[in-house]
Parts: structure tokens; sequence; C-alpha cells
């Protein structure tokens, strides 16, 4: 794959000049190139999660402060041209030289070096002379006893496998290879632990060909036949006739690779692209999105998921004192006996044995009941204590409603909270969410903390089929800004049916929307929400003008009584198809 990738920069990279250089992330450089075909911005990733190098379409933030190793890049590669790229044999190593010029004005040479190997992935900026300048992820005797990399230390390859390279190797070679496997051994794992280079999905779709079975031994393989696929996939490489292929399960990114991956069955896509980055654009865009959200969001998740564990538990704790809250009337109804048989108890006695004159018996009697007394206290004493109990039970279960009631609409914010980190989409929406999380008293201990400037919120905007705007939210900042200074009295509004969701404004702009604008506008506030996944998701809908703000309440909530339900089921594709951008 990286093969293809470098043949894909070697044809249209080589000869441009370095117009800008970002830093996104830590373990990421993006360097803006102005080439014979125009702006192109080739990404370099030495990161563990997905280190890679190509052409990137992708939209990344940029820090407000650059990192050093940006700094530096600047300083020795700014307005340089890339003069060659080249793969260092069949390893994962590419080499950038660049010409460029020096403090004095000197031309020179300087190297970027990208090494695209998993949770060893580096990238080194070295002289003419290979010597290091300095590197993305120092290496000492501490992390490598093999090969260090330091500033000033010679560069050298990583240390060889002890594998064949498969560009260079010959049908006797494999046939010799294949006779010394060992008996028993799968095909798949004979080509992988006998030739560097060769991922596992390409050495199942080699075996594929040759066997129709991805595991199958190396007996069960014809020879002739196995060396025949294997020597087409690598003469697609020497040829250049590469197929960037993409699989997918379900909608998500499962593997990708240079050439056809024709094993895998039913049940999975597969999708051409006409480069090599377009195909990686494709598979580590929308992930590498995730999980840098995840990680910026990561206390915001941590505070609320410990919020929701502890107010869970006080409530349920609240919940048992309230039901014994129940034995108050007994406290009192045994206190009403006392006082009505004072005649017939005496101090010192540890229990009487009443006439209950509520417990009326069929015939006519009286039921009895056995009330305990404090033999201490006299018997008017003993009717205050059960009296006293009584009042503060009483007392209790009126506080404690009131907390339970505050504690459940405490629970209910917090799963809108989290419903909104999870449907975020960049880092401003993380950045509104955090804010909304400091007023409100949860973010109040975090450290170095600064509130955002001020600044409408964007908000993600559709239009129907119909010609009618959809204004949409992602957290309860953007739902308060939609439903109560965007939208007019006679919009419609649309959201999850007790859940939480996105407030969905359907804008009529003086006109009467159809059915099937009423019903991509419920599909849109469906998919927005906690019910994404599920089906004939049930979304209400009113006119603006009847939804009331819920006084002293928390953003983004509202009160309404009148309203229509519309059951319909989230469409992700049509939803996309109907998005427009931001407003």
């Amino acid at each position: 794959m990286l093969a293809c990738v470098v043949s894909e920069l070697k044809k249209s990279a080589v000869g441009g000049r370095v117009e800008r250089i970002h830093q996104p992330e830590l373990d990421e450089i993006i360097i803006q190139l102005r080439t014979v075909q125009g702006g192109r911005r080739l990404l370099i990733n030495a990161g563990s999660r997905s280190p890679r190098i190509g052409y990137t379409a992708l939209a990344k933030e940029n820090p407000a402060t650059p990192p050093n190793f940006c700094m530096l890049l600047r300083k020795h590669l700014g307005s340089a041209r890339l003069k060659d790229i080249a793969q260092q044999g069949f390893e994962r190593v590419v080499w950038l030289g660049f010409e460029c010029r020096d403090e004095l004005g000197f031309e020179g040479t300087k190297y970027l070096i990208a090494e695209v190997m998993g949770k060893y992935s580096n990238l080194i900026l070295a002289d003419a002379s290979l010597r290091i300048i300095n590197a993305l992820r120092p290496v000492d005797f501490t992390t490598s006893s093999r090969r260090q990399v330091l500033p000033g230390m010679k560069y050298e390859l990583p240390p060889p496998q002890d594998k064949a390279d498969p560009m260079v190797t010959g049908r006797e070679e494999f046939f010799a290879a294949v006779a010394a496997a060992p008996a028993g051994q799968k095909a798949e794992r004979f080509i992988i632990d006998t030739f560097i280079g060769i991922s596992a999905a390409l050495a199942r779709e080699i075996v594929f060909r040759a066997s129709r079975r991805t595991d199958a031994p190396l007996s069960f393989c014809d020879k002739n036949r196995l060396w025949r696929e294997f020597s087409e996939v690598f003469d697609v490489i020497r040829e250049e006739k590469f197929a960037p292929t993409l699989i997918s399960l379900e909608g998500q990114p499962v593997e990708y690779s240079f050439v056809d991956l024709t094993h895998y069955g039913a049940g999975t896509g597969r999708r051409h692209f006409e480069s090599a980055g377009e195909l990686l654009d494709a598979f580590y865009g929308e992930r590498d999105q995730k999980f840098r959200l995840r990680q910026q969001a990561a206390d915001m998740l941590r505070i609320m998921s410990v919020a929701r564990a502890r107010i869970s538990r006080k409530l349920e704790n609240q919940r048992g004192e309230l039901a014994d809250c129940a034995r108050g009337e007994e406290y009192r109804r045994d206190a009403d006996l006392i006082t009505a048989n004072l005649h017939a108890i005496k101090k010192g006695d540890t229990s009487a044995l009443l006439v209950n004159y509520s417990d009326v018996k069929e015939d006519g009697s009286y039921g009895v009941r056995v009330v305990k007394l404090d033999p201490q206290l006299s018997p008017a004493g003993n009717a205050q204590r059960l009296y006293k109990k009584y009042n503060k039970l009483k007392h209790a279960k009126v506080e404690l409603s009131r907390q339970i009631e505050l504690g459940e609409a405490e629970l209910v914010y917090i799963a809108s909270v989290l419903d909104s980190l999870e449907r975020a989409e960049t880092s401003d929406d993380l950045a509104e969410i955090r804010d909304e999380l400091f007023k409100a008293g949860y973010m109040s201990r975090a450290k170095n903390y600064a509130p955002p400037k001020k600044q409408k919120p964007g908000i993600m905007t559709f239009r129907t089929d119909g010609g009618y705007t959809v204004l949409c939210g992602r957290n309860n900042l953007q739902n308060e800004y939609i439903t109560h200074q965007l939208a007019s009295r006679d919009d419609y509004w649309f959201h999850v049916k007790g859940r939480p969701g996105a407030h969905v404004v359907l804008v009529r702009g003086g006109r009467e929307p159809g059915e099937t604008d009423f019903t991509q506008a419920a599909r849109i506030a469906a998919l927005y929400s906690s019910a994404k996944d599920g089906q004939n998701v049930a979304v209400d809908y009113t006119p603006v003008k009847h939804l009331k703000k819920t006084p002293g309440g928390r953003p983004g909530f509202v009160i309404y009584h009148t309203n229509w339900t519309a059951y319909v089921t989230p469409d992700p594709a049509e939803t996309e198809r109907l998005r427009v951008g931001e407003k």
C-alpha cells in the first residue's frame, strides 16, 4: 500500500513548493504543497492508531499555538521545493527530499523521513548527510537498545526483518520457501512469515485467488497457482496498475488495499477509488475524527458519568427513605390510641393491648392492637414521642418528594449532555458543551479553563425535497439558540418523544410544508437523538408558538402540551443527502 501511495506522490507532488506546514495533532503533520495541479495537502501521521502518508482533503483544526516540531519544520522547510520521494526497499519507510535554503541563504538538501510502522512510527528531519536534526518522537537507550533516534546522530534504517523481499523473489526461490515451510502451516501464515511488507488482508487475497479459500493449508494449494497469483499481485506494483479498494461492513470501513479484495463475501461492500489519498481519507477520516473528539471530551464524559452514578445512588437511597415514610401513619395511629386509652396505661409498661376504635369488626366489636411503649416515659410522653416521629416523617415525605423530582430532572439533563457529546462533530461543539457545563457548575474546578469568546453557534442546516430549510442543533446551547432565537412562531418544531435529542425546526417561510417535508424533518430529529438506531421512532412536532421555556430550567429544555406525533425510521443516507452545511 505504501508503494501505491509513493507512486501517486511521485507523479504529482515532486516539484511542488511548500506553502504552509501545520501540526493539527501531536503525531500528525500536514504540508501544504503548490504543485502543477494546484494546491495539495500532504498528510503524514506517525501515530500508533492510524499511521499513514498521502494526500488528504479532510479539514483539520489547528491549535492556536503550533507545537515545537511544527515550528522546527517551518524553519527548515518553509518555501522549500520537494525534489524527490523514495520508498526504502520494500520497507515502510519513505524519504522526502527537499531543496531549501539555510539561515545564510545557501542552498541545501533536507530529508523528512516518515517511518510508517504502527506503534513504532516516527517522523524524522535530517540534513543532507542524514544527520538527524530532530525527530517527532526521539528514541534513546531507555526506549530501544537496537537503534536510537536522537538529534546529532546519523540516521539508520530500522533493523531489517529476517524475511525475503517479494519484489525480487523469483519462481525457484518461492518454491524453495514452500518446500521449507513447516508441515500443516496455513498458506496465509506462510506468506506473512516469509515475505516482508505483506498485510494479512493481502495474504488472504492471494491464497483465496489460488485456492478459493482464505484458510487453506499450504499443502492444499497448488504451488504453481499460488506462485502465479503471488507474482501477479506484485506485478501490479511493478507496473503501477493500482486499484485502491475499500471494504465496508454495515457501512463501516473494515479493510483497504491497493488491489481489489475479492475474498470478502456477501454482506460486505466494495468501493473503488481513483487515488490512494481518497481511499485513506475514506478509511481513516471519520474514525480519526471520532477518536479525536472522544479524547477532547474525555474529561466531560468522566465528570458527567460520575455525576450520573452519584445522583442515581442518591435517588435510590431517597426512594428507600420515602418508602419508610409510610410508617408515619402507623405512628400517628398508635399515638391516637395511647391518647384515647391513657387511663389504661401506667408508667413503666413496655407495651399495651389497646382497643382500636377505628377497626370495626363485622359483628360490631372493635379490634385490638399491641402498642410498644418506652417504660421511662409517661403514657402522655409516649404519645408525644410517636406524634413527633409522625410529624418528622410527614415533613420528610414532602422534602424527599421534592429532592427526588430535582434528582430525576438532573438525570434527564445529564442524559441530554451525554447525548450531545455523542453527537458532537467539531471541537467548537465540544467547546460549547464545556462552556455550558462550566456555567452549570459541573466544570467549575477545571484547571486553566477559559470561557470561549461569544459567537453564534454553528447550526446544522438541511433542505427538504420540497425546498424547505431545516435547522438542527447538536447540543443544548444550539437547541436553545434554534428554538428561542432563530425560529419564528409559525415554524414547526420537532423532537424525539421522551428521550434526549436535537431540537429540529422546519422553517415555513410563509408557506405550508407538504407531507414529505414533515417526514424528512422528523427523520432528522430521530437520527440526531438517542433513538438513532431504532425503528418507528416517535417524534413530537408542534408550532414553535406552543413551546414554553422551563422557568429557571437548563438550556434547551421546553414545555409543550399541544402536539402531534409522527413515527419514522431514521435514514442516515437521506439525511446526509439533504444536508447543505451550517448556518
